[in-house]
């Protein structure tokens, strides 16, 4: 019986159980970034320039960075005040190396009570009137888009990033399709507070500037500028974490912070749209960049532009690891498995 037993232990993981620490991959050379991403940069930044020196201004008290419609402001002040508490979070984590002492059930359950109160507060908290259905909530909505779209990034996208960049997470985790499962909940409150600091943005250039062809370029590059920009910054914080690793860093921050732009360069602009029903004047042409989703539009329409959105960068993440680096695609996960440290 004893045998019995010892054998079912060996073949049944426990992920409940705390595990031995092996030491950590040893660090690279330098975390720093390559002296050409400064000229990358002054590119982006350069063109941004020019573009908004083209521009007219708006009448005087049309710019706004917050909407003017209260049930998506109210959302977005909450998420932006909430950021400052996961940002906090994290720092500490980081800097005091808290994560030295995690096994698999401790990445997921810091990262899953960081999401919660993102995911939970349309229900437990609502912004809107009660009298409304939970449907039609803004916050509802776009924790939904969210969702789907940090789904479909950790599930297709990752695999792009260890076939491409041969980056791989090294801690103990609990995996689904070889990503841990603490990734999957980290990526909402990363991206829910991602998504809103660049509806701030865009918010401000349609309403600041005179509409035209002028302010749809500009509108076009912000979007370039914030998704490379988004990409990089988390590349260079990631890098104090020494169990998320590239075979070539260098390479992780150029082509690697394109590769992941390219979720926002499609992420941003639809996600901007969600119940933006007051964005900005029509043009004198009628050729408005974006166009607000209807206010009865349904969750399941919801559902409908976050997979769209998702496809389109899976696509666009395909058609770059063919063209750029020509490197075969492999994805070898399995439904769901436990990872010891290193693995």
């Amino acid at each position: 019986a004893r045998v019995a037993v010892a054998v079912m232990g060996l073949m049944l993981p426990m992920p409940w159980k705390a595990r031995a620490m092996p030491p950590h991959p040893p660090p690279p050379q330098s975390k720093l970034p390559p002296p050409e991403q400064l000229l990358y940069f002054g590119v982006l930044f350069g063109v941004l320039g020019a573009l908004k020196l083209m521009q007219k201004a708006a009448p005087d008290g049309a710019a706004r960075w917050l909407p003017s419609q209260q049930r998506k402001r109210a959302y977005e002040i909450w998420v932006l005040s909430y950021s400052v508490v996961w940002m906090g979070c994290f720092a500490i984590i980081i800097v005091r190396q808290l994560y030295e002492s995690f096994d698999a059930a401790s990445y997921a359950i810091v990262c899953g009570t960081l999401a919660s109160p993102l995911l939970l507060q349309p229900l437990l908290y609502p912004l809107e009137s009660s009298a409304s259905p939970l449907s039609e909530h803004h916050a509802t909505r776009a924790q939904l888009w969210v969702f789907i779209f940090g789904f479909i990034g950790n599930y297709w996208y990752t695999h792009y990033f260890y076939c491409v960049l041969q980056a791989r997470y090294t801690m103990p985790a609990w995996r689904l399709n070889d990503v841990p499962i603490a990734m999957y909940l980290a990526t909402h409150f990363y991206f829910s507070s991602y998504h809103v600091f660049s509806n701030l943005v865009l918010r401000r250039v349609l309403t600041g500037y005179a509409p035209g062809w002028r302010r749809s370029m500009l509108f076009v590059w912000v979007i370039v500028v914030l998704s490379y920009s988004m990409a990089f910054m988390e590349t260079l914080t990631i890098s104090h974490f020494p169990y998320y690793d590239f075979e070539d860093r260098e390479k992780a921050y150029t082509l690697g912070s394109a590769f992941y732009g390219i979720y926002f360069i499609v992420s941003f602009p639809v996600y901007f749209a969600l119940d933006e029903v007051e964005a900005s004047a029509p043009s004198k042409s009628g050729a408005d960049l974006v166009r607000p989703t209807r206010q009865a539009d349904s969750l399941l329409s919801v559902s409908f532009s976050s997979l769209g959105s998702g496809m389109l960068v899976l696509l666009l993440l395909d058609l770059t690891r063919l063209s750029c680096a020509g490197v075969p695609l492999h994805i070898g996960g399995k439904l769901f498995e436990v990872t010891a440290c290193g693995s």
